[in-house]
């Protein structure tokens, strides 16, 4: 499996214990198998690195967009990681519930509507890299620097999100 990582610098053995403990998907080393959306959310002068993973021996637990996934991001967002795999491979949250308002610690919405508001936007699919016979098996093949983003693009995304967020958001309240 053939996977992309932007960063400020070149990654070449990356470490799954540092960043946000609580992810989407809990501590680990985030990718993509989407050239596009790496480059296309990565910043001015960015650095892509691709890898190759070796998926042979690895317990691997694949999300789709729906309830299960809702609530596994929900429990990492309190920090609570129950599931005990190599790979964790599904959908990219945005983090704009999250965000907004302290709604997902406040209280101020059900959990069944933070998850009508996770499944808002453009799907891309994100794989996390959750022990270290994993990351054993991730290796790196090259890096190159992101010279020019499309940031026209980017916008009206960001735009369109926005505003089917705040309908829903609406309808909410």
């Amino acid at each position: 499996m053939i996977l992309y990582h932007t960063s400020g610098r070149e990654i070449k053995n990356p470490d799954i214990h540092y960043g946000r403990k609580n992810a989407d998907f809990g501590w680990g080393f985030y990718l993509t198998p989407d050239m596009e959306f790496a480059r296309r959310w990565a910043g001015e002068n960015a650095v892509m690195n691709e890898y190759e993973l070796d998926e042979s021996g690895l317990s691997i637990h694949v999300f789709k967009r729906d309830i299960a996934w809702s609530r596994y991001i929900l429990n990492n967002r309190r920090v609570i990681d129950d599931l005990k795999v190599d790979v964790v491979i599904g959908p990219i949250a945005n983090d704009t519930p999250f965000d907004t308002l302290g709604i997902l610690d406040s209280g101020f919405l059900k959990q069944e509507d933070v998850i009508r508001l996770l499944m808002i936007g453009p799907e891309y699919t994100q794989i996390a890299i959750k022990s270290e016979k994993a990351a054993r098996q991730l290796r790196w093949i090259r890096s190159g620097r992101i010279e020019r983003i499309d940031k026209e693009a980017l916008k009206a995304e960001q735009d369109l999100y926005q505003e089917a967020f705040a309908q829903e958001l609406g309808k909410i309240l």
